[in-house]
């Protein structure tokens, strides 16, 4: 496989007319799956901690997501789920899809709000059906794997604010409380690991709002903008955010996870860029140059020496990502290409992504765990050389869906359907990168990395003529 810097037309994929909802009898069947799972541990109670940034389990299971407080939704084995919030969260709660009781705890509230109907957070999880002696499992946003921190503590360790844990041991008094994490975000097996059709739809509806925004900011970038300037561009719709919006130029750039600010662009500036919307993230990063000529002298081979193995590496992810391929695989088959200390590739090459950005990873070396349809992933490879270098990126979404998922895909969603489609013909007939049936490109800009970003219509492909005839 031999890459080469190319003149590429990216065509147009269009933005969705139609915004995909998830129907409420879905949630209720998430319900039961979870009470299934609870069953199955010999659990009572659920309990699931959710705040303005670990949202994503108490979303999933009842389509709330806390704006400014804490809550927790309260699941027992039997009758409807509660979900305790604090003042302003009370009306918010109605938008739930679920039929569910409503508590209000005003220690949940922000500072300095009304407390006049204040009641005992272990009073209101027994109303919700937390008995003394019962068995709980609590979730939270991780659960806590080996380390030194953990040692052999690690199924009662828990992250959740240690108020809300104090409140629950008097609720459960003379009962158990262990993390049950896992139960939804375990990579194996997990709950949120594999989607429906409606949550793949949006998910794709999502990744294409962020992964056009990115497209955008890059094609509209020149010298002497500002960094807020390149943010205007991109003419965000207000899907919610799943991370604060990232871009930068210059030496802020290096950290990588800087927020646009009122520096201007300036030529030959390493520049990164990033969005994450619930369900999408695409990032891009390379150089504010035209060609390697405006790059200093040392590192004017940028693309021989980075560009063109991490191209190959990404090139490769695509190739390999598929139903029942291993994470490990999946691991091996990029650091075939990216595997030398130069490169930095240090974090998982590729990730499950939910309403959360990262919701775990399956991809380690020698990691066991089977890719499922279902399952949404984001080809995440990040070099950090740490030098001159900077580093590439392009991270971007897709699904992985058996012959029965994409029958439903193409029938309930066409929209998206046809943008998917004309996805994979440009991936595999512009840039060369050959996919499996069932690895599905939610990206606008779907494998598209131009390294000089003030030339955007120059961008890695693998070479004409080195690959046969390309089929679906």
């Amino acid at each position: 496989m031999t890459i080469e810097l190319a003149e590429l037309q990216l065509p147009e994929f269009g933005l969705p007319t139609v915004e995909p909802q998830i129907p409420a009898e879905e949630y209720a069947t998430r319900i039961e799956d979870a009470r299934k799972r609870m069953r199955r541990a010999r659990l009572d109670a659920l309990i699931i901690y959710g705040d303005r940034e670990h949202f994503a389990n108490l979303a999933y299971l009842t389509g709330y997501d806390p704006r400014f407080e804490e809550s927790v939704g309260v699941l027992p084995r039997e009758g409807k789920p509660t979900l305790v919030v604090g003042n302003e969260g009370v009306g918010y709660a109605a938008l739930s899809p679920l039929d569910v009781t409503v508590a209000l705890y005003q220690t949940f509230s922000l500072p300095g709000q009304p407390r006049d109907r204040l009641a005992p957070l272990w009073k209101l999880l027994r109303k919700a059906g937390v008995k003394p002696g019962a068995r709980v499992g609590l979730v939270g946003w991780k659960h806590f794997e080996r380390g030194p921190s953990t040692g052999s503590g690690r199924g009662r360790a828990s992250e959740v604010p240690a108020f809300i844990l104090t409140e629950i041991e008097v609720a459960v008094a003379g009962g158990t409380i262990s993390n049950a994490t896992t139960m939804l975000m375990n990579p194996r097996d997990g709950l949120r690991t594999r989607n429906s059709v409606h949550q793949l739809a949006r998910f794709e509806y999502a990744a294409t709002l962020a992964s056009q925004m990115v497209r955008d900011a890059i094609f509209n970038l020149r010298v002497g903008m500002s960094e807020f300037d390149a943010v205007r561009a991109m003419r965000w719709s207000g899907w919610p955010l799943s991370c604060h919006l990232m871009l930068s130029a210059g030496e802020r750039a290096r950290v990588g996870l800087a927020s646009p600010s009122s520096r201007a662009l300036q030529l030959g500036d390493p520049f990164t860029v990033a969005v994450g919307l619930w369900g999408g993230l695409t990032a891009r990063a390379g150089f504010l140059v035209h060609d390697p000529s405006e790059l200093p002298s040392q590192i004017q081979d940028y693309v021989e020496k980075l560009a063109k193995p991490y191209f190959r590496a990404a090139a490769a992810w695509y190739e390999t990502v598929g139903i029942g391929v291993t994470g490990g695989a999946l691991f091996a088959a990029v650091h075939r290409f990216v595997g030398k200390p130069f490169f930095g590739v240090n974090l998982n090459p590729g990730h499950l992504i939910h309403l959360d950005e990262w919701l775990h990873s399956p991809v380690a070396r020698g990691s066991e765990i089977s890719l499922q349809s279902g399952m949404a992933l984001q080809c995440d490879i990040i070099p950090a050389t740490g030098g001159a270098y900077f580093t590439s990126n392009i991270e971007d979404g897709i699904a992985l869906a058996d012959d029965d998922l994409r029958g439903q895909f193409a029938s309930l969603y066409p929209e998206a359907w046809s943008r998917i489609q004309a996805r994979r013909r440009f991936m595999q007939e512009a840039l060369g990168i050959r996919l499996k049936p069932e690895a599905l490109p939610f990206s606008n800009l779907c494998g598209y990395l131009p390294p000089f970003l003030l030339n955007p219509r120059r961008a890695m492909r693998v070479a004409t003529g080195e690959r046969g005839e390309m089929r679906e």
